[in-house]
């Protein structure tokens, strides 16, 4: 794999334009970490964690930082419907490495509908016949990954599990995998699937209030939690 090459090895604060550290989201423990110290990157990186933890924020701010549409698409992306995200990603600084490409997509789980009948209005010149609305959310998504995903580049993804049924989410591990053996291209997902959370050769952090720690797989307090539910989900409905 030739990891010299993926697009970012680091996230700082922005050198030009510092967060301020008394705003939100910079009050977000795993936000102020990078803020304050760094965080070195890999070609995949999986960031998991509860709803409020800042792991989409995280994502959000990256794609925005690196000049993609925050409510997804590629550099080229008009696609706006209302603004919503932080301002973290013009705080957020970007360390390339040299050489490597600039292309990259953003795939939001709660934006796709809007993202979808923007892409209908604006086809693609290598697939001007896609038709997203008239299949299933799952299958779309599925088949924008494929169209997109090519070459080398940036893919960012925030909860895709969302669109995706337990096949569909192992189509997409191959489909990231198959990018990442190519070589040039980086991963980064938030997600809390554990099958996703499972991305081979990937660096994963739980996102909570301390911060950002990296974490083996089987250590994840996720994966512990499902493996306990399938083991026993009467323990678990029994006290709903």
């Amino acid at each position: 794999m030739d990891v010299d090459r993926f697009p970012i090895r680091r996230l700082t604060d922005h050198p030009l334009d510092p967060m301020p550290r008394g705003e939100w989201p910079a009050t977000l423990a795993p936000v102020a970490q990078i803020l304050d110290a760094g965080l070195e990157m890999g070609p995949a990186t999986v960031l998991v964690g509860e709803n409020g933890s800042g792991k989409s924020t995280l994502v959000e701010a990256v794609a925005a930082a690196y000049g993609l549409s925050p409510e997804g698409g590629s550099t080229g992306a008009m696609h706006s419907t209302r603004v919503s995200e932080s301002v973290l990603g013009q705080h957020l600084g970007l360390e390339r490495n040299l050489g490597s490409t600039r292309r990259g997509y953003f795939l939001r789980a709660e934006t796709m509908h809007g993202l979808f009948t923007y892409l209908e209005k604006n086809p693609s010149a290598s697939r001007p016949d896609m038709t997203f609305h008239e299949v299933s959310h799952g299958e779309s998504f599925l088949d924008l990954v494929v169209d997109r995903f090519k070459k080398k580049g940036l893919w960012l993804l925030d909860e895709p599990e969302s669109a995706l049924s337990f096949s569909g989410c192992l189509s997409l591990l191959a489909i990231l995998k198959d990018r990442l053996d190519d070589g040039g291209s980086q991963v980064i997902l938030s997600t809390h699937s554990p099958l996703l959370a499972a991305l081979p050769g990937a660096t994963i952090y739980e996102v909570g209030e301390w911060g950002l720690r990296e974490t083996a797989w089987e250590d994840l307090a996720l994966v512990r939690s499902w493996r306990s539910f399938l083991d026993a989900p009467e323990r678990f409905l029994r006290h709903l």
